[in-house]
């Protein structure tokens, strides 16, 4: 009777999502277009969860499982050396890809730093914070002010840039203290709507809505960086510092308290942890590695306006979290790499390729809603 009714829901799901589906569509993609779309998800959604569920059902002999055991057991080693292949791989890229795709993966390491610093306060600690945009704005407009009216370098602007972001991070991590769930989440959420009020207004600092140009590039013993390759090899370099940092604090005390706090703040606060400053750490952590990757953006581009940081730019960092996992560092650059390529490869079919992204994500929390690297390490 259980599997009926599982059964029964799923039918259900399934012909609304393909109703659903095929209504956005039509305006779009015409009646015949539309129809085989709903077509493909009602027949695609049920084929795809028997296929998991017999999956689930197939029994393992022994021997296979002892096999299977063994292999587990050297997948720390042979992650490492894939690692270090795909390291050298990502390296080469410079002297292989040509611009346009060296700019692309180069705005995907970027994303990966954000998608990594929102990590550290979402995913490991539990805060939802829906503002992570307006620190990634505070970094940019900071180096992009300085650089223009003060002169200051880029190797200069960028830990400036960061610690600010970070300063801003503590502020509203005070501030959000007593607050958590939703409540949190609408404070960020006022946190990156004034931010951006901020950008757009204030004339005289900012530019305002025309923004700031000519913000200086980085300069390395008189050679100045201006190629697509050369930003890539740059973003690459701070990840892979960022990702070391995060992945050292997360499995030393510091990381285990935050997930203490994720899992139960009342029981980590009972058992000694410090909920406060581990809290507004974790603000300040994600918010500097934020500020960062801000000041990277304005010099890459040379030019900052509002509407790089508004609430959007908050979501579209978060759903790169979600995607890949929210807890696992892959995850967040794995979620961040698809969420900046997908757009690139379906821009052949400009006119339906938000639907289609929509609905990839629509599957994905579906069937698999911990995200694609669940794995919290």
């Amino acid at each position: 009777m259980g599997r009926e009714n599982r059964m029964m829901t799923l039918l259900k799901t399934t012909a609304l999502a393909a109703l659903a589906a095929g209504g956005l569509a039509l305006p779009l993609m015409g009646g015949y277009g539309a129809g085989r779309l709903a077509l493909a998800l009602a027949v695609g959604i049920p084929a795809v969860s028997g296929l998991i569920a017999v999956a689930g059902r197939l029994r393992v002999s022994a021997p296979l499982r002892v096999r299977i055991a063994g292999i587990a057991d050297r997948l720390p080693r042979l992650g490492g050396v894939a690692g270090y292949v795909a390291g050298v791989g990502l390296a080469l890229f410079p002297l292989l890809l040509n611009n346009y795709y060296l700019d692309t993966l180069g705005l995907a390491a970027l994303y990966a730093m954000l998608a990594v610093g929102l990590n550290v306060t979402v995913g490991l600690t539990g805060l939802l914070d829906l503002g992570y945009a307006a620190f990634y704005g505070i970094g940019a407009y900071f180096y992009a002010v300085a650089s223009t009216r003060a002169g200051v370098p880029f190797w200069l602007g960028l830990p400036l840039g960061g610690m600010l972001a970070a300063l801003f991070g503590v502020a509203l991590g005070v501030v959000t203290l007593r607050l958590r769930g939703d409540y949190l989440a609408i404070v960020t959420l006022g946190f990156v709507q004034i931010t951006y009020l901020v950008f757009n207004n204030w004339d005289s600092v900012t530019g305002g809505p025309n923004g700031i140009l000519q913000i200086a590039r980085p300069s390395l013993f008189g050679w100045t960086l201006r190629k697509p390759a050369h930003f890539y090899v740059l973003t690459l370099a701070l990840l892979s510092g960022v990702v070391l940092m995060v992945r050292r604090l997360l499995h030393s005390q510091i990381g285990r308290a935050w997930i203490a706090i994720r899992e139960d703040a009342v029981a980590a606060a009972a058992m000694g942890i410090n909920v406060t400053w581990m809290k507004v750490f974790a603000f300040a952590l994600g918010a500097g590695i934020a500020g960062l990757a801000g000041v990277v953006f304005a010099a890459k581009y040379a030019f900052v306006s509002p509407e790089s940081f508004n609430f959007q730019e908050s979501v579209r960092i978060l759903s790169m979290v979600v995607l890949g996992g929210m807890g696992s560092l892959p995850g967040a650059m794995l979620g961040a790499l698809l969420l900046t390529l997908l757009p690139e490869w379906l821009r052949a079919l400009e006119n339906y390729r938000m639907l289609l992204f929509g609905a990839v994500l629509v599957v994905m929390m579906i069937f698999r809603p911990q995200g694609l690297l669940s794995k919290r390490i």
